[in-house]
């Protein structure tokens, strides 16, 4: 894979920002750490072929690139996240679980032409499996976890069906603070 660039997922759920233990009121004002607010998400993609243009590889295998918003703007390098919702941790109690408003930004770019399949490898609840369903996008999940794959059986229809923002909203408004 070829890395193309990073993501930032901007959202505050990160742990962080705590008083010293065991002496919260002796020092209220002091933090032991920043408070995270942001999560990296690496850009990779398999190489276009040695002498392919990426014009060439879109017209040969509908891929290589992100696909715009539908206002015509790109994807941001920083996308505002809230936290994952109640109503979808109700649905899919995941641990690592995204919230699709995120999600669904994420799949609808991935495919440049819209067309194509998404593989999600590590499926879990199967959230982008939903978020790509609830785009029109082709995903396959794969996931070992006996548990996180009956939980994705009934998880991905009820996602599916949430009303969320559009997902090519480029200025969501979160408040972080």
């Amino acid at each position: 894979m070829e890395f193309r660039g990073e993501l930032i997922r901007l959202v505050r759920t990160l742990r962080g920002g705590d008083r010293p233990k065991n002496a919260e009121d002796e020092f209220p004002n002091v933090s032991s750490m920043l408070r995270g607010c942001y999560e990296p998400w690496g850009i990779l993609r398999k190489p276009i072929p040695v002498g392919m243009k990426l014009s060439e590889c879109l017209r040969e295998f509908q891929t290589g690139g992100l696909r715009r918003n539908t206002d015509g703007t790109p994807l941001g390098d920083v996308i505002a996240s809230e936290r994952t919702p109640q109503k979808e941790r109700a649905i899919a109690n995941h641990p690592s679980l995204k919230p699709q408003s995120f999600l669904r930004q994420l799949v609808y770019a991935a495919l440049p032409l819209g067309e194509g399949i998404i593989a999600d490898t590590f499926m879990g609840s199967g959230s982008t499996v939903a978020a790509a369903e609830a785009v029109g996008v082709c995903c396959i999940g794969i996931e070992r976890n006996l548990d996180y794959y009956e939980m994705s059986c009934t998880a991905i229809p009820n996602l599916i069906t949430l009303e969320t923002p559009s997902p090519n909203i480029t200025d969501l408004q979160l408040t972080l603070w």
